[in-house]
Order: structure tokens, then C-alpha cells, then sequence
């Protein structure tokens, strides 16, 4: 026993001295004691992440505005600190939002909005600002212009960490050279030890954002990337929910919310993709777990015991009414594959309300009566359908014996009146009657055979339309509202919208890697949609090969979620976890011991763009282990590496035919000239030859008095489209087919064949005989390639 627990019963009041002590903590007191959670554990990452989240802030602004993006981010030692600049030429910032957007944490539009952004939180800058005054102890320096306005708004803010307020110390107009935008001036406790990441930071989000044009000026360097494109990203459009992995605990304040009754209603006012055709669809899953199905049963052969057993239930009628309904009811059974004890009382309804113009009325207690012992009659022979049910459900190795033993201890469950229950129930029952069979008859009945009656037995089971309960009852009953997540994961909806997500595309993927690296190889993949806890998300992938790229030591890895660089953490994040569980080899990369990254001359980049990316901490640094978009991660990258794979092996390919080439280019001119010494003759041009033994695309130009005639033999085993362009020295004429243009007193004839293998294509044309030319040959490999010039 502790102390203070042996002391407890000789003092007094030592619980409301306890709760003297106890208050509510501000958020921004929280995270000035937990700044690490944020990205500021240290000078070095500190001035990293103060960069990100201001840079994140001014792309978001500009393109939400229809702005491409210029940034400036400047960086410079004053003192014992570090002065950081960022400025941007968005829209700007209304005066009255400046001090709480920078001095009040957990503040922002985007939290509650479902559609792709690269902050959500309002924790960003703010924390940044934090940051700044807790290292330095000086203000954050504001200043913003919105479009159209004739001054700058100029602000110097500290935070209150009590309160979680903006305390500012200074407030007025000035003037500022840009028309609009935003710059924010922090000085803060840094260092340049982690340069690197700061530089991989910028470049990476000039890869993602190749319509953005960032500059970084440091202590003794500097950065500009220039954009690579006019086009920004798609506007997003803020969605609904969409059904597939809600969490109960939401859909619970949602129906508490909602302003819908039915839950019909509640379905298709609050998620996206329900109509009222799916959200029947959801009903009648939710209708099979909060009220079960009812077992339908095949009727009995001689339909006269249905007939017999409706006549002699029904009293007080005369005998031709009695005979017109229950003829009836037993001709409409007959007419049923299997029936339901809701679907009898139905038929029995429809036909007490057909002949009542000629029989008179048939009051309820009549047609209860006779429900009830048509219904006997139907459920007779219920242990043969139970047999039936179960021996189409087992194996053929099931005996006889065992098959009528299992059915008959299943039949004895349908018991009530109705024969309504569950799946779980239905499972319970064929479970007992299973445990049952094996004690008693010492026969294993294995979970496949068990689950196959279950199925067997649920499939025949019809639902019943009974009234569901009203939104607020379900969001007043827990287990009632895990029925209905359940229901709604179950039934098939269509893939939320992507207007609410903006990925950069497959070609914009490939114009970023171009951009920032120079490279012989880039391929790209853009995924198709999922849904991952209810948010849509889109995956893309891109590969950068050889080149400048440096070929020692293992590949670089980019990671991103919503167009925002991951710096840090990388060897906890879902990206790079899948990117070392890849076989590489596979695909034309070196990879010691089949696992972990590959080496080689090759950068792979992979974006997550989602509603709600799932970090694996508060300061999004690394994504997390979340099955569906570790799938996705892998797609993307696969699709981008099979085309890596393909230029790989033909680049080998090329270069053992280019080593075969030399050396019969080498072997053959001897060849040649011996053959001519020998033969008296004049040397031969060996382009031909060369041509047709290597199986090449031979092209070559023939002059005689005027008439130029180029030809293309295509000695491949394939189909080979050429782009071929004859500059000529003077203009050309009776041009048999291609075009001709004239520039600075040149003329360009340019000609597309396309040769089967084994065929000749023949352009002609006239020119003075005293011209000169030069052709430029495109669209076949060098090495398949043989110019007579």
C-alpha cells in the first residue's frame, strides 16, 4: 500500500485538494510543452517544418484563388538566430482574419471539409508562430494585401498560450510593393544542419507543383524553380461521407444530428452515392439484422392439405365463399417456389380482398385463421427441406446418416410461428446442431461445411419490409446503429466522387521529374479512386531513370500526401514500407537480398491525395500502415515500373546489337577489300549488306539529272513508322507525296512513312542538280538505324 493510500481515511478533504489543482489546459499550452509533435523537436527540423507549413499556406491560398503561385522563401542568420521570410502573391488576408489565422492554433476553414487540401488542421503556421516567440521571444511579423486594396495590413503577433489567443503588439497599414499576397517574417532558434531536407523540401514541391514557381534564398545559396506548366490544379468540391468505413462513433453524432426522420432519409441527405434505390438497398441489409429473415419452405406436393386445412379454419362463411377462398389461396401457394410466413399472409390478403365483391368480406380474425393453418400444412415436411438444404450444402462425404442427423437438429430450431431469425442466430443454430452431431455420432462437421449451410440455408431466407426505426431511435440504441453500419458496408455503392480530389496526373507526374531531374527515363501512373474510412483517395506514382542521376548506392524515394513533401520519418511511413516489399530485380533493379530499397540511378516518386490522408502523427511526416492505400502504393508503383522494366530490356537488347554491329562494321570493309583486291574490282558499299544482316531500317538518297529519290527498306522484323526530314539548299518540285517548308532559305521536306517489315517505301522529288542536303532520321532506334548519306 502506497503513502498516500494508508493516509487516505485519517485525512480530510484530500479529494477536493486534488481537484483544486485541476484545469483546463489551453491547446496551444499543450503543444508549447509537445512541440515535437508538431515537427519542432530541434533547431535544425524547426526551421525546416516553419518552411513547410508556410509554403503549404501560400500554395493552398494562390490556388484556391486561381493564382499561379511565385514564393519566395528567404533564410538569414541575424544574430543568435534564424530570420525566415516566406511571401506569396495569393489573394491575401482580410485584416480581421490575420490575427487569428497566425496567433490562434487549431483555427482554420478546411477541418470539417471533405475535399483534398494540404492543411486541414489550423495548426500549421500557427505552431510555427509558437515556435518563433518561445525560442527567440519575439513577435511574428504579418504583412498582407488583398486584391484591390490600396494598402498592406502589417501585424506583429505573439500567442497567448492560456488562452489560445492572438496577443498583438502591433497594428497598422503600410505599403507594400506586391498588388496582393501574404508575407510572414519569424525569428527563431535554428540551424542549417539539416540544409539537405530543406533543399529536398523545395525541389520535391517543385516536382508535385510544376505550375508553382518557388525560390529559396539561404546563407550562401540559393534555389529557383521555374514552372513547368500554366495549368493549375482542378478545383475540388466538398463531398459527403461516403458509406464504406464510417466508424459507428460518427454515424451516431451523425444521426443525432441529422434533421432527417426516416432513416431513409438520413441515408440520402448525409452520404454521398445513396440514392433512394441504395438506400432501400441498405434497409433491407439493415431489416436482416435487426428483425432477421424469415425461413421460406418449398409447399407440399398435393397442394388439397393447404386447400383442406384453409377450409376447415374458416367458419361462419358460406360453403361456396369458403371453397372460393381456400381454392384460391391453395392455387396461389402452388404457384410459389418457396414461400415465407409475411408472403402467406399476403397471398391469403390478396385473395379474401379478390372475391370479396362476390363473397362478401373476409374480416382479419378469418384471415388469421387461416394463415395460421395454411401455414402448418407448408412447414409439414420441414425436416426433408432441412435435409434437402443441408446435403446441398456439404460434401458428397458426408454419409447419409450424418446429413439426416444435422438437418434434423436444425429443423427442431424453427420452432416459432414464423420461422424468423438473424444470421447470427441461424449461425448459433447450425453451430449447436453441428457441435451436437460431432459429440453425439462422433462426425466432424468442419467451419467450411458450417458455413456452407449457414449460406445455404440464409439464401432461401426472405427479408421482410417491416417500418425501421427513426434516426433518433437508432442513434439512441448502440446496437441498433452497429446494425446499420453494418448493413451500409455490406451493400454494393459506387465509388465515392474524385471532384473532391485534385491528383496532378500521370502527365503533369512526368513534367515535375523532368523539371527537376535530368534523366534518360520517366514513367508515370495515376490510379483510379478508392475509398479508405468513408474519405476517397487517388494514388500516383513516377519513376525517374539513369541520366544525371547518381547510379551509387539505393534509389531516392519522394513521398507526398496532397501535393505536400514527407521529409522526415521516412522509415515509418506506408510509402516506404512498400517500396522495399517490391522485388525489384524484376524489374531491371539491383536489390541486395531480394528486399529493401534497390540500388541503382533511379528516383520513384508516390502521391497520396485524399480528403483525409491517415498520418501516422500530428506533424505529418509519414503516412500510415492502412491495408487499402498500401494496395494502392503498390499499383501505382508496379504500373510505373512495368514501363521501366520494358525500356531496360530494350536498352540491353540495343546494346548487344550495337556490339554486334561494330564488330561486323569492323569485319565486313576488310572483307571487302580483300574481295576487291582479288577480284580486280572496285570496292562495294557495305551499308546494304550491313543493313540486311542485322535486320536494320536502311535509308538512303539516289541523285541523277534533277530527280532525288529516297528510300526506306524496312529489313526488321516489324512494322517501323519513320519521321524523315530532307533539307534541301534549293526548293524542291514534283514532290510525290510529304509536305515542304520554307525557312530562311531552306526548304524542309518532311515525310512520315509507315513500312511493313520487309518493304520499301520511295519519296521523289526534283531539284537543281547543284543543291545540297542534309536528312535527319527519327522514330527508329540508332542501333536499328543505317543512313546512306
Amino acid at each position: 500500500m502506497t503513502s498516500l493510500q494508508s493516509t487516505l481515511g485519517d485525512e480530510q478533504g484530500i479529494a477536493d485538494e486534488l481537484a483544486a489543482n485541476q484545469r483546463e489546459i489551453s491547446i496551444a499550452e499543450f503543444f508549447e510543452k509537445n512541440k515535437h509533435m508538431l515537427g519542432f523537436d530541434s533547431g535544425a527540423r524547426g526551421l525546416v517544418t516553419a518552411v513547410k507549413e508556410a509554403v503549404d499556406n501560400a500554395l493552398d491560398a494562390t490556388e484556391e484563388a486561381g493564382i499561379l503561385p511565385d514564393i519566395y522563401v528567404g533564410i538569414e542568420e541575424v544574430g543568435n538566430y534564424y530570420r525566415l521570410v516566406v511571401e506569396d502573391n495569393g489573394p491575401g488576408i482580410t485584416k480581421e482574419q490575420i490575427p487569428k489565422v497566425f496567433g490562434k492554433l487549431l483555427y482554420g476553414s478546411r477541418f470539417h471539409a471533405r475535399e483534398q487540401s494540404r492543411g486541414q488542421q489550423g495548426i500549421g503556421i500557427s505552431a510555427a508562430v509558437l515556435y518563433s516567440q518561445l525560442t527567440s521571444g519575439k513577435p511574428a511579423k504579418i504583412t498582407s494585401r488583398t486584391q484591390g486594396s490600396a494598402e498592406a495590413q502589417y501585424f506583429e503577433l505573439i500567442i497567448d498560450t492560456d488562452t489560445n489567443e492572438p496577443e498583438i503588439s502591433t497594428e497598422k497599414t503600410t505599403s507594400w510593393d506586391r498588388p496582393h499576397g501574404t508575407r510572414i517574417e519569424l525569428e527563431m532558434e535554428a540551424n542549417m544542419r539539416a540544409r539537405g531536407q530543406l533543399r529536398d523540401y523545395i525541389k520535391h514541391t517543385a516536382v508535385v507543383n510544376p505550375h508553382a514557381r518557388i525560390e529559396l534564398h539561404e546563407p550562401n545559396d540559393s534555389f529557383k524553380s521555374e514552372r513547368a506548366t500554366d495549368q493549375l490544379p482542378a478545383e475540388t468540391e466538398e463531398i459527403r461521407p461516403h458509406p464504406h468505413g464510417v466508424e459507428l462513433g460518427t454515424v451516431i453524432k451523425m444521426l443525432g444530428a441529422t434533421d432527417s426522420h426516416s432513416l431513409s432519409g438520413f441515408l440520402q441527405e448525409e452520404f454521398t452515392r445513396v440514392g433512394k434505390k441504395t438506400a432501400g438497398k441498405v434497409l433491407d441489409n439493415f431489416r436482416d439484422r435487426h428483425f432477421g429473415r424469415e425461413m421460406a419452405w418449398k409447399p407440399p406436393e398435393d397442394l388439397t392439405v393447404v386447400e383442406r386445412a384453409v377450409r376447415e379454419a374458416t367458419a361462419n362463411k358460406a360453403a361456396d365463399a369458403v371453397e372460393a377462398f381456400a381454392s384460391g389461396i391453395a392455387k396461389r401457394v402452388s404457384e410459389r417456389d418457396r414461400l415465407a410466413h409475411h408472403e402467406l399472409a399476403g397471398i391469403v390478403a390478396e385473395v379474401a380482398d379478390g372475391i370479396a365483391a362476390e363473397h362478401g368480406t373476409f374480416g382479419a380474425t378469418v384471415r388469421e385463421k387461416a394463415v395460421e393453418a395454411a401455414w402448418i400444412a407448408i412447414i409439414e415436411d420441414r425436416d426433408a427441406e432441412c435435409y434437402r438444404l443441408v446435403d446441398g450444402a456439404t460434401s458428397t462425404r458426408k454419409d447419409e446418416a450424418t446429413v439426416e442427423a444435422l438437418a434434423g437438429r436444425i429443423a427442431t430450431k424453427f420452432d416459432d410461428d414464423r420461422n424468423r431469425l438473424p444470421r447470427s442466430t441461424l449461425t448459433e443454430y447450425v453451430d449447436r446442431a453441428a457441435d451436437m452431431t460431432q459429440e453425439r455420432d462422433d462426425v466432424a462437421v468442419g467451419e467450411t461445411a458450417r458455413e456452407n449451410i449457414v449460406e445455404e440455408f440464409w439464401s432461401v431466407m426472405r427479408t421482410v419490409l417491416d417500418d425501421v426505426p427513426l434516426a433518433r431511435e437508432v442513434a439512441n440504441d448502440r446496437n441498433t446503429a452497429r446494425e446499420l453500419v453494418e448493413a451500409m458496408r455490406e451493400t454494393d455503392i459506387i465509388a465515392p466522387p474524385t471532384d473532391c480530389l485534385a491528383p496532378i496526373t500521370a502527365e503533369l507526374v512526368e513534367a515535375g521529374l523532368k523539371k527537376e531531374f535530368d534523366a534518360e527515363f520517366y514513367a508515370a501512373a495515376t490510379r483510379d479512386a478508392e475509398v479508405h474510412g468513408g474519405d476517397p483517395f487517388i494514388v500516383e506514382a513516377g519513376i525517374a531513370y539513369g541520366g544525371e542521376i547518381p547510379a551509387e548506392g539505393s534509389i531516392d524515394v519522394m513521398r507526398f500526401a496532397n501535393r505536400v513533401p514527407l521529409v522526415y520519418q521516412r522509415g515509418a511511413c506506408a510509402t516506404t514500407d512498400v517500396v522495399k516489399s517490391i522485388g525489384w530485380r524484376n524489374y531491371g533493379l539491383d536489390q541486395p537480398g531480394d528486399s529493401g530499397l534497390p540500388n541503382g540511378p533511379a528516383v520513384v516518386m508516390v502521391h497520396v491525395a485524399s480528403t483525409n490522408v491517415p498520418f501516422t502523427s500530428e506533424s505529418k511526416d509519414a503516412i500510415a500502415n492502412v491495408p487499402a492505400i498500401e494496395d494502392e502504393i503498390e499499383l501505382a508503383i508496379r504500373e510505373a515500373a512495368r514501363e521501366l522494366k520494358s525500356y531496360l530490356n530494350k536498352q540491353r537488347s540495343i546494346a548487344k546489337r550495337r556490339k554486334k554491329q561494330d564488330v561486323l562494321a569492323t569485319i565486313l570493309p576488310e572483307m571487302a577489300e580483300k574481295v576487291a583486291e582479288v577480284t580486280e574490282r572496285e570496292s562495294p558499299n557495305i551499308d546494304a549488306a550491313l543493313a540486311r544482316i542485322m535486320n536494320n531500317v536502311q535509308v538512303s538518297r539516289a541523285v541523277k539529272d534533277g530527280s532525288v529519290r529516297l528510300l526506306v527498306e524496312n529489313h526488321s522484323g516489324t512494322s517501323e513508322d519513320i519521321e524523315l526530314t530532307d533539307i534541301v539548299s534549293a526548293e524542291p518540285s514534283d514532290l510525290s507525296e510529304g509536305t515542304v517548308i520554307e525557312m530562311d532559305g531552306e526548304w524542309f521536306v518532311k515525310w512520315s512513312p509507315t513500312v511493313p517489315a520487309g518493304e520499301t517505301a520511295t519519296l521523289e522529288y526534283r531539284v537543281d542538280e547543284d543543291v545540297t542536303f542534309d536528312l535527319d532520321v527519327s522514330g527508329v532506334e540508332t542501333a536499328k538505324l543505317t543512313v546512306e548519306r
